[in-house]
């Protein structure tokens, strides 16, 4: 279940292969998924990380990257040196990032020179390469120095010509027709999302200044959010890409259920007056700056455009405006379909791929249209640090984290069970940890019936807010985690139970297309009352009872109806796992049920996939051909 990788048995050996180059995916932005520290295979440099999020890419497992974080260890990331520079061609007519733009409207929409904002079609797909060096030594020793090569040995350096997957955006060799992640055959794009947008004019408009009579559920979303993109281009493309609206926006069209089933909120740009309750004035001001730059960095995988200021600003609005229309219940329920996300970004800082907190802005939103406490359940697999910290102190908005964890080792490297809020916030946060990758419905579904469902009743909130990431996804390259659409719409539908059924759900991560698309198609399909009819029995995993207990005994105290399922729980745990059974029976322990993980999974590292699944398998093949004497000497 989830990432899976089949054995590739069409490699060549380097002799082939001298003449090629590593192909690069123009198609998308490129920057590694993640960033951790080491030594280049290849010249025992130290390597320079490039993190994208694994939600911002960062030094930890599993995504995203920030300086100042947290817990270092080696998250999902690919390695790169000084010396494999010259394997990036040169761009013609590219631009320093600090350079500036021409025009750039007060509001900070990119304008080209007639004035008007520029069209998504007009951003830069394809650029023209040249190859940098005409040898193999040229490829891998950018120094200009004349160095003693006696000792070289080509082997040492293989030059695999690698394709990116444009479904999920991991590397596959050039030989191979179907991604060796999820499947997907190579060159395989997006089909849909042109009858998506050609139906956005025929879509009913909700606004507090329309008339129309109440709607069931909303969408929001606008174009101009598309134009928020990496623009440097980079080895590996950017897991936070345009095509993730797209994506999704195809498959609510595909499935009838926009335009005819719901309504479109009219975007707006949030105001610096409403960003102020959230963040501080010298956060906004530099993401507003980004506006006048080509492109630019808040982290090594947090990265800004033109365009980025406009799009950050738009998604807080929508997001906003839904909160507003629901709880002046002139619509049911709402969908935000934005980008770029929001649940890492703090009260100053940007990090994880998040510019602005949508989450927080709509929470804050709601709050001023009448609604006297607020629920956030994140489930996305990263911990939403900067709502939790934007939060903690306040004990009306009540915030529920499910994500991975791994003892803080999994990117942010925050939320475990026992940061539970602040001073009169204390208990208003609760955080549910997990211990492991490859996490699935089961899991899910059990901790929300023994823990999120029965503080939500508590708490009985006016309006339910899902920061909804669907990197947990079965099939994320980054998550690793194995949550189904049917499981996400499961607890779509348990939530839409709570606070009369105003709900909204707001789009954080989520990287792999056919996975995100899907899953956010079921949760609408809650949304419009489509969602099918189930009672789900959960059966949790070991390692998944034990991390609701403990959450379960440090809530209880806040939280005293979670009392008496804790106990039994503590009763039925030595029922369902005994200790001792394995052993008395002689039985192999089995790690997992329904087959092998991919051994990665442990490590939350594609350090080691990139090693095994390209560099070893290629090894092994030249090793068979004789040659495995020069090999042996090569390995680290």
């Amino acid at each position: 279940m989830g990432c899976k990788f089949e054995p590739c048995t069409d490699m060549k050996p380097l002799s082939d292969q001298k003449d090629e180059i590593p192909s690069r995916a123009v198609e998308n932005c490129g920057v590694s998924d993640q960033a951790c520290h080491g030594k280049c295979q290849s010249c025992d440099n130290d390597v320079k990380p490039f993190c994208a999020e694994v939600n911002g890419i960062s030094s930890l497992i599993g995504s995203h990257t920030d300086g100042k974080a947290l817990k270092e260890n080696c998250g999902a990331c690919s390695f790169t040196c000084d010396h494999a520079d010259a394997l990036v061609e040169d761009i013609k007519g590219s631009v320093a990032r600090s350079d500036h733009v021409e025009n750039a409207d007060p509001d900070g929409c990119l304008t080209a020179k007639n004035g008007s904002c520029m069209a998504v079609d007009d951003l830069p797909q394809e650029f023209e390469r040249e190859q940098a060096g005409g040898t193999l030594e040229e490829l891998f020793f950018s120094n200009d120095e004349e160095e003693d090569d006696s000792d070289w040995d080509p082997t040492s350096s293989l030059v695999v010509n690698r394709w990116f997957c444009l479904n999920c955006t991991m590397p596959n060799v050039g030989g191979v027709t179907n991604c060796l992640n999820c499947h997907e055959l190579k060159g395989s794009g997006i089909s849909g999302y042109d009858a998506f947008k050609s139906q956005i004019a025929q879509a009913a408009l909700v606004s507090p200044d329309t008339e129309l009579p109440p709607v069931s559920t909303a969408i929001g979303f606008d174009e101009r959010m598309l134009l928020h993109s990496e623009l440097e281009v980079k080895p590996n493309p950017h897991p936070e890409r345009p095509d993730r609206l797209r994506a999704i926006a195809a498959s609510l069209a595909a499935a009838g259920i926009f335009p005819s089933k719901c309504a479109l909120v009219p975007p707006r740009e949030i105001t610096k007056e409403e960003l102020l309750l959230v963040h501080t004035p010298d956060h906004i001001e530099s993401v507003e700056q980004t506006k006048n730059m080509l492109y630019s960095y808040f982290t090594s995988d947090t990265y800004a455009n033109g365009h980025s200021a406009c799009a950050a600003k738009l998604a807080a609005g929508l997001c906003a405006d839904l909160a507003s229309l629901i709880v002046s219940e002139r619509v049911q329920n709402g969908f935000a379909m934005v980008r770029p996300p929001g649940h890492h970004a703090g009260v100053k800082q940007a990090m994880g791929f998040c510019l602005h907190n949508n989450a927080a802005v709509a929470a804050l939103a709601a709050k001023r249209a009448g609604a006297k406490k607020v629920l956030i359940v994140d489930w996305d697999v990263h911990h939403g640090n900067g709502t939790q910290e934007i939060f903690e102190g306040d004990s009306s908005v009540l915030y529920i984290s499910l994500h991975r964890h791994e003892y803080g080792n999994f990117y942010p490297g925050t939320g475990a069970a026992d940061e539970v809020g602040i001073l009169g916030g204390q208990g208003f946060s609760v955080n549910i940890p997990w211990s492991r990758g490859g996490v699935g419905d089961n899991d899910y579904i059990f901790a929300f019936q023994n823990v999120v469902l029965p503080i939500a009743a508590e708490f009985a909130p006016d309006i339910t807010i899902i920061s909804a990431g669907f990197d947990a996804a079965r099939g994320d390259p980054l998550g690793c985690c194995d949550v189904t659409p049917m499981g996400y719409s499961i607890m779509t539908s348990l939530l839409s139970a709570y606070s009369k059924g105003r709900l909204l759900v707001i789009l954080e991560g989520g990287y792999n297309l056919r996975s995100i698309s899907s899953s956010a198609t079921e949760v609408v399909k809650v949304l419009v009352g489509e969602g099918s009819g189930f009672h789900f029995e959960s059966s949790p995993s070991k390692e998944g009872l034990k991390t609701v207990l403990q959450v379960m005994k440090i809530q209880q105290q806040f939280w005293p109806v979670l009392g008496p399922t804790y106990a039994l729980l503590q009763e039925q745990q030595g029922l369902v796992f005994p200790k001792s059974t394995n052993k008395a029976n002689g039985l192999k322990k089995r790690k997992h049920s329904g087959g092998p993980r991919p051994f990665w999974w442990k490590f939350g590292s594609k350090r080691f996939l990139y090693k095994a699944l390209y560099e070893g398998r290629h090894l092994r093949k030249i090793k068979g051909s004789g040659e495995g004497k020069a090999i042996d000497s090569a390995e680290p």
